[in-house]
């Protein structure tokens, strides 16, 4: 029986409860995950923390649009840089971010003063927040410590996920309680092994029966020798018949470094997160470190920028001219590319005459040239101002005109269809019908009396 219990097996719920770890309820793998303590596993602690750090260290700005034409809005309200008085903008946006990403909502609460602007804003520990609507289809909130219910004016809404029919968004812990809670338990699994024993934890048998002080002595001894992995390694020595019969698994056999690094990459799948930023060599899947910002960004960031910037853009219509305002994010620092690669794009941009010289230096941190021509935006091929660059253009008309008058047709006629104005001529024939002999006499004459 103790050969078929204690044979070879990969990693799993009875190895880990093997292991020593307490029973507890919560998922299958005999561990407790909540809100507190799914940060216990490292890979959720730095999933959640990358993502949230990212955020909210994203320069900030305010913006509206005038003729369909993108300014930045002054005066900003001070709420968009000082959210929350007493703690900084950055653990504000972190503390909101953390809440969606593990209950799958966020709730600010807003303090507003007679006029109507924002004075404050404190987010909230969604543990302390119900959600419910009323009968015309309006929600309301229950904060507890709170005397009446408040409304969407009291109260900034994010939800994360949310199932159709239902309110609250879906809590990641405890959608995904059983991933988070084998994570968990592969943790404390390899904690246990090197904690209290390598290769010799296991069972001591002994011909014929030992009394209780004769088996706890023999253990006592055997432990003091071998428990714990500065002693695991020493060399055991039993008598009287004595054998020891390991029953732990070494780690390599039972796949636990395997089953580690998928749990991690179970934690990347569930958080959205490139599992190579989660410390896993090789899995980076891109060519560089360019387009993997750019996926991140594209599906991992930019719908929790989204929900946030929708659900705050609103608080600006309390303001003047703030109805077409909305907050924004810049994410242009994540997807800087490397130096080669932006002296090329800069280069392309120039010369498509979408750029000037002092936008380029100024997306680069450099300072301004001074002259007008570094403001300007040139145009392709000729590369000069774009006051001039109808240059090319006429030039390309006159040869056409030349072409025209050289085959016959008549000068006047030939400016008229080709939009340029008319210009006086000498009078002197062209050099390409004949042969111009100026006179002797009076050079104005084109030809000598003797050749008339």
């Amino acid at each position: 029986m103790f050969e078929k219990l204690f044979e070879s097996r990969a990693v799993g719920y009875q190895t880990i409860f093997e292991s020593g770890d307490d029973v507890s309820i919560g998922t299958m793998a005999a561990t407790n995950i909540n809100q507190e303590t799914v940060f216990q596993v490292n890979a959720i602690f730095s999933a959640v923390s990358l993502i949230s750090d990212t955020i909210s260290t994203l320069p900030l700005d305010v913006y509206t649009r005038v003729n369909d034409i993108r300014q930045v809005y002054r005066p900003q309200p001070s709420w968009v840089q000082k959210p929350d008085i007493d703690i900084t903008r950055e653990a504000f946006y972190n503390s909101l971010i953390v809440s969606m990403l593990l209950d799958g909502n966020a709730f600010i609460r807003v303090f507003s003063n007679d006029r109507g602007e924002i004075v404050n804003l404190n987010v909230l520990n969604p543990l302390d927040v119900e959600v419910e609507r009323k009968r015309v289809g309006r929600v309301r909130f229950k904060v507890e410590g709170t005397s009446r219910p408040l409304n969407s004016e009291d109260i900034i809404w994010i939800p994360d996920v949310v199932r159709p029919g239902e309110l609250r968004g879906v809590s990641r812990v405890k959608a995904l309680k059983e991933n988070f809670g084998l994570a968990m338990a592969l943790e404390n699994f390899a904690a246990t092994f090197f904690g209290q024993g390598t290769n010799l934890n296991g069972i001591i048998e002994f011909p014929g029966n030992l009394t209780k002080e004769q088996a706890d002595e023999l253990a006592r001894r055997f432990d003091n020798r071998h428990r714990g992995w500065k002693r695991g390694h020493r060399t055991g020595i039993l008598t009287g018949g004595a054998s020891f019969k390991a029953t732990q698994i070494d780690p390599g056999q039972s796949q636990a470094i395997e089953a580690r690094r998928m749990a991690i990459e179970d934690v990347a799948r569930a958080f959205n997160v490139p599992p190579h930023l989660l410390g896993l060599p090789g899995t980076n899947s891109y060519a560089s470190v360019e387009q993997t910002n750019l996926a991140w960004v594209t599906h991992g960031l930019r719908p929790i920028i989204t929900k946030i910037e929708g659900a705050l853009s609103p608080l600006l219509d309390r303001y003047p001219r703030g109805e077409e305002a909305f907050l924004r994010f810049n994410l242009d620092g994540l997807l800087r590319a490397d130096i080669a690669a932006r002296t090329g794009a800069y280069s392309q941009m120039i010369q498509m005459g979408v750029m000037s010289i002092n936008d380029v230096r100024r997306l680069e941190d450099l300072p301004p040239m001074e002259g007008d021509a570094a403001n300007m935006v040139r145009v392709p091929l000729a590369n000069v101002n774009i006051e001039d660059s109808d240059v090319s253009a006429v030039k390309s008309k006159v040869g056409a005109a030349q072409q025209l008058v050289t085959a016959g047709f008549d000068p006047s006629s030939v400016l008229s269809a080709l939009g340029l104005p008319p210009i006086p001529h000498t009078g002197v024939p062209s050099s390409q019908l004949q042969p111009v002999t100026v006179g002797e006499t009076n050079p104005d004459i084109p030809y000598s009396d003797e050749d008339q």
